[in-house]
């Protein structure tokens, strides 16, 4: 029973875990862009000394100035490193004793990183560096940092796209310095850094809102009795309206287009078209609409409402259509 709670409980915690992967390495989630970045960096040094030296946990700080490509990156990096500990100092003269002290280094590195995934939230890397070191030759008093050596470093880890243009770096190196005949030495980093990258693009523009409708045009239809151009009492209520909207727009064209039906020849209904829009003009101009601002017109039975065979009497087809433009 309890492996089977158990199988159930990772079948349903998987699909969530992907999910919440996927969202971490979207690669939408930050626009990638190329451009110069500056940075700075720090954290814990352990040096691996091959001298008779027992070195402590040390640190190191430093900054970086760079250009990222989208995926490839090159960097200039400058780093101080130092550890304390103690061992057997070898002098000069022959003679040895045992001392306490320092090894400081300072570093010049030329790197080269790749991001997997850049634009995501998370975004794993590998790099690799060389350039010139600058250490102490030992843990004794005496010259500072004035053994010149060659430096090489690899590096692999992980960033964080805090914000747009900012980003958190954690890190593992391998970082180690060489010269023939001189102090040699090896380190293992922890760096914490944080960089800035310059030029992000400038957000979209919000959308530009929506034109707005075009207001309908007013429009109104009256109906007559077969063969007649006379208005009948809900038609005169429909004319009073036609004459309300027009004074409430303060001025506009009336069109008036009469028509007939199918039931008789087709210059009588054309002549008896135009005898009802005059009807309906005449009626308008009573209540109040300017004879100058109406327009007849006479279309006979050539645009029918319902479409009807040649004879048909059909009262939608008798009518007066107003528009007001």
């Amino acid at each position: 029973m309890k492996s089977t709670l158990l199988g159930a409980a990772a079948l349903v915690a998987l699909p969530m875990a992907t999910a919440n992967a996927q969202s971490w390495f979207d690669q939408s989630a930050y626009p990638a862009y190329p451009g110069f970045y500056v940075g700075a960096e720090g954290g814990l040094n352990w040096l691996l000394n091959n001298n008779s030296y027992q070195m402590n946990t040390g640190w190191a700080a430093g900054g970086k100035v760079g250009y990222d490509f989208v995926g490839p990156r090159i960097e200039l990096e400058g780093m101080y490193r130092q550890n304390n500990g103690s061992g057997v100092v070898g002098y000069p003269n022959g003679t040895f004793a045992f001392r306490s002290g320092s090894i400081n280094q300072v570093s010049v590195m030329a790197n080269a990183l790749y991001d997997f995934f850049p634009g995501a939230t998370i975004t794993p890397y590998v790099g690799a560096g060389a350039g010139i070191a600058f250490v102490d030759p030992s843990i004794a008093p005496g010259c500072t940092m004035c053994s010149t050596q060659f430096a090489y470093q690899g590096i692999i880890g992980v960033g964080y796209n805090v914000a747009p243009g900012w980003r958190l770096d954690l890190d593992g190196r391998y970082y180690g310095t060489t010269n023939p005949g001189q102090y040699q030495n090896n380190n293992l980093s922890v760096m914490l850094g944080l960089t800035y990258k310059f030029g992000q693009p400038a957000a979209a523009p919000p959308p530009p809102a929506p034109a707005p409708a075009p207001a309908a045009v007013p429009s109104f239809m009256v109906f007559f009795d077969w063969d007649r151009s006379d208005l009948s009492p809900q038609a005169r209520q429909t004319l009073q309206q036609v004459a309300g909207a027009y004074r409430q727009r303060g001025s506009a064209r009336v069109v008036a287009t009469g028509h007939a039906d199918r039931s008789g020849p087709d210059d009588y209904n054309m002549a008896l078209s135009l005898r009802r829009a005059n009807v309906v003009k005449n009626a308008l101009v009573g209540d109040g609409v300017p004879a100058t601002a109406i327009s007849v017109v006479g279309k006979g039975e050539s645009q029918p409402l319902v479409q009807t065979a040649d004879g048909v009497r059909e009262p939608q087809n008798r009518r007066v259509e107003i528009v007001l433009q």
